[in-house]
């Protein structure tokens, strides 16, 4: 799942996604009601395991994002980025298969122009898409 207004819980929990079958497939647990971050000053997110295939073809330099949702790893699931103490990308598995979780837009509004033209932005994509579909 890709975050924003209405994904996981949302602006005032609209898009409720917290309790369905969506969140028990995924790799986090969802904050019940409003679960938006706004930072409008800008967060950097720091990669807290490198060498996870979703990241590790990607150089440093993440830009700044404006906000996302705010989610809990599950215990099983790896945190892989990170916004301050707030998970920005988590992965898991689910039965057979795997899931990620993102905390933030994929394109603007949280995530920024910046975001969406940094050299990372195809390779992030690509290879989480690569790994969910288990071809590393």
């Amino acid at each position: 799942m890709v975050g924003g207004y209405l994904s996981f819980q949302g602006i005032n929990g609209r898009a409720n996604y917290a309790g369905t079958a969506v969140e028990g497939i995924l790799p986090n647990t969802m904050e019940r009601g409003d679960d938006r971050v706004e930072r409008p000053d800008g967060a950097y997110p720091e990669v807290v395991v490198a060498d996870h295939p979703v990241v590790s073809e990607i150089d440093d330099g993440w830009p700044d994002f404006l906000g996302y949702n705010r989610f809990e790893v599950d215990g099983d699931a790896e945190e892989v980025v990170r916004i301050d103490e707030d998970p920005l990308l988590a992965v898991g598995t689910h039965g057979d298969g795997r899931s990620a979780a993102f905390a933030s837009d994929c394109a603007p509004h949280w995530g920024p122009m910046e975001f969406v033209e940094w050299d990372g932005y195809r390779r992030l994509w690509a290879d989480t898409v690569t790994w969910l579909a288990g071809d590393r």
